[in-house]
C-alpha cells in the first residue's frame, strides 16, 4: 500500500469512527456523569506515610523520620560500592542517610503507585557537587508498609554501574 492510499483509508476510517461515536455520545455522557470518581481525589494513607517520610528527610528531621520507620526496617541498597548492602534497624538507616548526604542529592518525583501493602516511587535524582562528575539518573523505590510504618525498602537504580562508579569515586 502506498502512503497516499494509507492516509486516505485512515481518514475515512477515522471519520466513520467519529460518526459512530457521535451517535453514542448521549449514552456515553450519561454513563460517565453517573460514575463516582471520588477515589481519584483521595490520598491513600500509604502515600501520606511516604510523603511524611520525604518531608522529614528533606528537612533533616530525624525524629520525623524515626516516626515513620519500623524499628526493624530493612533498606536494601544494591551494587558494589561503599554504601551498598542491607541496612537493618533505624540507626543503620539513619547512618546510611548521613553518609548519603555527602552526595548533596536532590530528587524530582515522576510517578507513584500504591496499594494497601506497597508504594512504588519512581523519581529522577541527581547529585549537586562542584568540580566533579555528578550522578543524574532515575531510580525506583519499592516501599513495603506494615502496621502503618515503613517496614522495608528496595532501591532499583536506572543504571547500577553508573551508581557504583559515582559512589566509589565519592568515597575513595
Amino acid at each position: 500500500m502506498v502512503r497516499r492510499d494509507f492516509i486516505q483509508k485512515a481518514i475515512v476510517s477515522s471519520g466513520a469512527m467519529i460518526i459512530g461515536i457521535a451517535g453514542f455520545s448521549d449514552t456515553f455522557s450519561n454513563i460517565i456523569t453517573k460514575q463516582n470518581f471520588d477515589f481519584m481525589t483521595q490520598t491513600h494513607p500509604n502515600l501520606s506515610l511516604i510523603n511524611d517520610f520525604f518531608t522529614a528527610y528533606g528537612s533533616n528531621d530525624l525524629n520525623g523520620i524515626k516516626k515513620v520507620l519500623s524499628e526493624d526496617i530493612q533498606w536494601h541498597i544494591p551494587g558494589e560500592h561503599p554504601l551498598s548492602g542491607t541496612k537493618t534497624g533505624i540507626d543503620e538507616v539513619l547512618e546510611f542517610f548521613k553518609k548519603l548526604s555527602k552526595g548533596a542529592f536532590k530528587a524530582e518525583p515522576i510517578v507513584m503507585g500504591v496499594n494497601d501493602n506497597y508504594v512504588i516511587d519512581c523519581h529522577r535524582n541527581w547529585s549537586n557537587l562542584e568540580n566533579t562528575d555528578n550522578l543524574n539518573a532515575m531510580s525506583c523505590l519499592l516501599w513495603r508498609i506494615e502496621n502503618k510504618k515503613i517496614k522495608e525498602v528496595h532501591n532499583f537504580p536506572q543504571n547500577q554501574k553508573d551508581v557504583d562508579t559515582f559512589f566509589k569515586k565519592l568515597y575513595s
